[in-house]
């Protein structure tokens, strides 16, 4: 199957086959995550022919969005757009990129009506119809974009690497990568990989996590931090005697575009968080391993540091120290993922 194939039976899928979330066969493409407490009261404000047809597999948002440009990969009929449209604020700006007519005609329908909704003069939302393997012919510019999201979508790509060569290319120094996505414990086999089922069901393209990690790394972004991840629940018997033998999850990921080290390496440094973003009074989560609670020190290795220092959350933390001394590799361990996150393990 090529390329163009692959593209051909994900738009049918998507486009044809699923009219609803109903419709699919496992909870690939729907298993959400804990919806932030702060977004739930916006989940209302949606337009339900909008929600019908989500088919996300986490919820890609994260917070202190006030006037950013956001970027949506894989848009659908636009429920993360809407959402995104209501974080940025009047003063930001959301662009929706997905290749299917049918999603997009639903989200495009309901631009004015959710303007409305939400008090806007005029709508803060765009949708494009591309590819997210060309974001320059949907015209998207290099370093113009503050964050990349995506919900279950990468998978679906037949070229997963240009993809986040793409998104490397089109967010500004410091921007940040933030999606939710299908990865495998193992190399998935030829033969079902083009399965149109399982591929539509975003299991067919998962790409194994190790795999993904050494891509990110001969892309320049060699520290990509794991935000949540939950497993995969293979419901559809037909589908469990395909590929029961593969474990899947669905992973949240926090990744930016700044220059790091491929370990974790100690210069001494401390990152205290203020408390400031509106949503984490008390504590904010960097990943799975970094729990910062309000007014603590934290001790941190210099990647951590630099994501903090270069990226949109500087304000909202008091960071000390820098490399003029360093001390040699972190003290890292393996997250404990028998602690939640507000358990305040600290590791990279």
């Amino acid at each position: 199957m090529t390329d163009t194939s692959i593209s051909d039976s994900v738009q049918n899928y998507y486009g044809q086959v699923l009219k609803s979330s109903q419709d699919l066969k496992t909870s690939a493409c729907c298993t959400l995550d804990s919806i932030p407490q702060h977004l739930r009261p916006l989940l209302s404000d949606l337009h339900p022919e909008v929600v019908e047809r989500y088919y996300g597999c986490g919820t890609p948002l994260p917070p202190a969005l006030d006037g950013a440009t956001v970027l949506d990969l894989g848009c659908g009929t636009g429920r993360d757009c809407y959402l995104l449209s209501r974080l940025v604020g009047e003063s930001g700006r959301v662009i929706g990129i997905d290749m299917t007519t049918e999603q997009l005609a639903i989200a495009k329908e309901h631009c004015d009506w959710h303007a409305q909704r939400y008090g806007y003069a005029s709508s803060n939302v765009e949708f494009k119809q591309g590819y997210m393997e060309d974001l320059a012919t949907a015209g998207i510019a290099d370093n113009s974009i503050d964050l990349v999201v995506s919900n279950c979508v990468i998978n679906l790509s037949p070229d997963k690497k240009q993809v986040l060569a793409e998104i490397l290319r089109v967010l500004k120094p410091g921007g940040e990568i933030y999606f939710s996505d299908v990865y495998a414990d193992r190399r998935i086999p030829q033969a079902l990989k083009i399965e149109p089922v399982l591929l539509g069901e975003c299991l067919g393209g998962a790409l194994y996590w190790e795999d993904f990690r050494r891509i990110m790394q001969e892309l320049g972004c060699p520290d990509v931090r794991v935000v949540k991840e939950s497993p995969i629940a293979l419901e559809d018997p037909e589908v469990d005697a395909k590929i029961g033998m593969v474990n899947f999850r669905s992973v949240t990921i926090r990744a930016f575009k700044i220059s790091l080290e491929d370990r974790c390496e100690d210069f001494g440094q401390l990152a205290i968080y203020k408390g400031t973003i509106t949503e984490y009074p008390h504590a904010f989560d960097l990943d799975d391993h970094h729990h910062f609670e309000t007014g603590k020190p934290l001790r941190v290795c210099g990647n951590t540091f630099e994501m903090l220092t270069l990226g949109r959350y500087a304000m909202h933390f008091e960071l000390i120290g820098n490399k003029s001394q360093h001390f040699g590799l972190f003290d890292c361990a393996p997250p404990n993922t028998s602690i939640s996150l507000e358990s305040g393990a600290a590791c990279c």
